[in-house]
């Protein structure tokens, strides 16, 4: 590493001047298939390594849910905060090359830390725990400050003249992050879940081979260093910047009175910095100005591993022409692998011959619709789906639902509410949960139930926020009996079915489902209610004290909760839906995805290249750190709202819509003011002045050298 470092010390000195061989006759240089080939095993390495993290901080390290998610968040932030840090080091002080080098090195040893943390016969827990963090740590500095100069620098292999190509490799740069991510979110999860190591999950295994991956992209960058293009670093690009900006808004101040007015702020501070300087300053500044909105596309985009991910486990995920919840999972990166092709090379093609000028930020513009679109599409079919869930009660309020498990129409009825108006049939599946309105914490309420003309009361305790099922049958006696029983009512993010016993038998029974045990007692007996695999369950095995019995439970679908009366009479069996299962289907998502990934294209890839092309030479790290950090603030904004705005998800659904909506007038009105600018032209006008004042500077010595040469010479006194 560090000789390929010392080799290319001359190189940088004259990058600018150095062109690469093409590829096969092509305007395309050599060296970006090294680029594209270290962004695909790096983007592999960071997603691969981020498919299980999760899972590994519930699992592994034990942490609750709220927990794992909060520092998942967390890292996923740092990651996009970094970036900045690795632009001011790659523009100021080492240059592009040397960043992604230095800043790569720091990356596998976070992935190389955080495998040896997930090594069981390593330390304790809290060893494991502070290995993990400070992976993670390295792994967010290396991968963020590599990020914003591995595509400028990808840029930068092209010719000034190259400008289509430019444009067409920023495409494929981001073909290969998408199918990076789309390899390892498939092979890290079988590598933890099938190999077992160490009597279990082989986390260590999952993150050992994104580590490896990184160790590829290292070397595959290396490999190229004769055929990169490097531009050194301009010297303390921020400090100069900052200086600048500070002097001019002082030297405002102090002098807006006495001076004439000057075009723009900035140029208050010609009287002590270049020109060149100040008009790079403004270039960058109208660029960021523009950024100010587009935080909002990505608070929808990232929307895709939360909210939808949510969505998606509140739905039917069956097989259909081999559509599931894994692929549906990688849809997006599926997707971009499949769009960028058909818009580069067809939709954009044919806009253009309609004589529509589909300028970047235009495009950007209908990328945020696209989004848009496609959380109108995400409402729609989240007002499907909660069709089939049962939200929780709020406060001073009770869910409650009522079997009526005797050979006969029974009415309950609740004093001063009109709860269950109408007979419940025996044995049949409940109406769904009722509200019941509390006048407290809780209420103890007198419930009066008729069977067969005679009237049986029950005292019933109901507690706020809280779902019960009420199990009415008879006793041996004669007498009705009223059992209240609380209820689950969260659905599995896995897509797992609940199902719970009633033994009605004098005997008690243990039945096995799938890998599953209950025990439901004698009389009446209920068991728990555990999650079992969706699938059908017939043979399912009950044993008594005396006997052995099979039943049939047939299908146990998506999401729903079953409760299954086991019956005196041999061993017959009732089944009874209590929440419906999930009827809409995954690939109902599909539409939304598509949307979605549609107006990425149009948005992330051409907003990628927009930061490139209209960033000066000295600052274009820093311009790629300023649209990486434009995600970062997506995610503060759905935290913002998420926590703050306490409303259902298909009305905050609806709501980030239309907030994209109003936010994508407001870039539209922006960029139709926005004025694109080639800083190569710039490059080339202030090099001609510098030209022009040396010749200048040339003349003038040269007659100062005549003027003297005439000059009458003194003699010696």
């Amino acid at each position: 590493v560090f000789s390929a470092l010392d080799k290319d010390v001359d190189a940088e000195d004259h990058g600018k001047g150095q062109r690469s061989p093409k590829l096969c006759g092509t305007n395309y240089p050599v060296s970006i298939a090294f680029i594209v080939v270290n962004e695909f095993c790096e983007r592999f390495s960071y997603y691969g390594m981020k498919a299980v993290l999760t899972l590994y901080f519930i699992h592994y390290l034990n942490w609750d849910k709220d927990l794992s998610t909060a520092v998942y968040h967390a890292f996923s932030s740092l990651c996009y905060f970094t970036p900045l840090l690795g632009a001011l080091i790659a523009d100021s002080w080492l240059g592009k090359f040397k960043t992604i080098i230095y800043l790569s090195i720091v990356y596998v040893i976070g992935h190389v830390v955080k495998s040896v943390g997930a090594i069981p016969d390593v330390g304790d827990s809290t060893l494991h725990i502070a290995l993990s963090m400070v992976g993670l740590v390295l792994i967010a500095f290396g991968t963020g400050g590599i990020k914003p100069c591995v595509a400028a620098f990808g840029g930068d292999q092209f010719d000034e003249e190259n400008v289509k190509e430019r444009t067409k490799f920023f495409s494929i740069f981001y073909m290969s992050i998408n199918a990076g991510s789309v390899l390892s979110t498939i092979v890290t999860p079988i590598l933890r879940g099938d190999v077992k190591c160490f009597g279990g999950d082989c986390y260590a295994l999952a993150f050992g081979v994104p580590a490896a991956l990184m160790v590829i992209a290292l070397v595959v960058f290396i490999s190229g260093s004769g055929l990169y293009k490097k531009s050194p670093p301009e010297g303390n690009v921020l400090v100069r910047v900052c200086k600048c900006i500070g002097f001019a808004i002082q030297n405002r101040w102090r002098n807006s009175k006495k001076s004439p007015k000057k075009s723009h702020w900035l140029d208050w501070a010609e009287e002590k910095y270049p020109k060149r300087l100040i008009q790079e300053i403004k270039m960058v500044f109208r660029v960021l100005v523009l950024y100010i909105p587009l935080p909002m596309f990505w608070a929808l985009f990232d929307q895709q591993g939360s909210r939808w991910t949510l969505q998606a486990t509140r739905m039917n995920m069956d097989f259909v022409m081999g559509v599931c919840f894994c692929v549906v999972k990688m849809l997006n990166a599926l997707l971009i692998l499949v769009f960028i092709p058909i818009f580069d090379m067809g939709i954009y093609p044919l806009i253009g011959l309609c004589r529509i000028k589909l300028t970047p930020l235009r495009k950007m513009a209908v990328g945020m619709i696209l989004a848009a679109i496609a959380f109108c599409a995400a409402t729609v079919v989240e007002i499907n789906v909660i069709k089939t869930v049962v939200e929780p009660s709020p406060a001073k309020e009770s869910l409650v639902q009522v079997y009526n498990l005797m050979d006969s129409d029974v009415t309950v009825q609740f004093p001063g509410h009109t709860v269950f108006s109408d007979p419940l049939k025996p044995n049949e599946d409940p109406s769904g949960y009722t509200s019941l309105p509390l006048t407290g914490e809780s209420q103890l309420y007198t419930v009066t139930v008729i069977h067969n003309g005679a009237e049986s009361q029950c005292e019933l305790t109901f507690t706020e926020r809280t779902a019960y099922s009420l199990f009415l049958h008879t006793a041996q006696s004669g007498d009705i009996v009223c059992k209240l029983v609380n209820d689950h009512i969260t659905k599995s993010e896995t897509g797992a079915a609940y199902l719970r016993f009633i033994n009605t038998h004098t005997e008690n029974i243990n039945i096995t489902v799938g890998t599953d045990e209950f025990y439901a007692a004698a009389n009446y007996g209920i068991s728990q209610n555990i999650s079992v695999p969706r699938g059908e369950y017939n043979g399912v095995a009950c044993e008594t004290n005396s006997n052995q019995y099979h039943i049939d439970l047939g299908l146990l679908d998506f999401g729903a909760f079953y409760t299954v009366v086991l019956s005196k009479v041999g061993l017959t069996t009732i089944k009874m839906e209590d929440i419906q299962a999930n009827n809409i289907h995954i690939t109902w998502q599909i539409p939304q995805y598509v949307f979605l990934t549609a107006g990425e294209v149009m948005f992330s890839i051409t907003g990628l290249e927009f930061s490139y092309s209209q960033a000066p030479a000295s600052m274009k790290s820093v311009l790629q750190a300023g649209w990486l950090m434009t995600v970062a603030f997506g995610n503060v904004i759905v935290l913002i709202v998420a926590e703050g705005a306490g409303m259902e998800q298909w009305a905050e659904f609806l709501l980030f819509a239309g907030l994209l909506v109003a936010v994508s007038i407001i870039f539209s009105i922006m960029a139709y003011f926005y004025t694109y600018v080639d800083p190569d032209q710039l490059d080339k006008t202030f090099r001609e002045d510098t030209d022009d004042e040396k010749v200048k500077s040339s003349d003038s010595k040269k007659k100062e050298t005549v003027s003297l040469t005439d000059m009458p010479k003194q003699t010696k006194m």
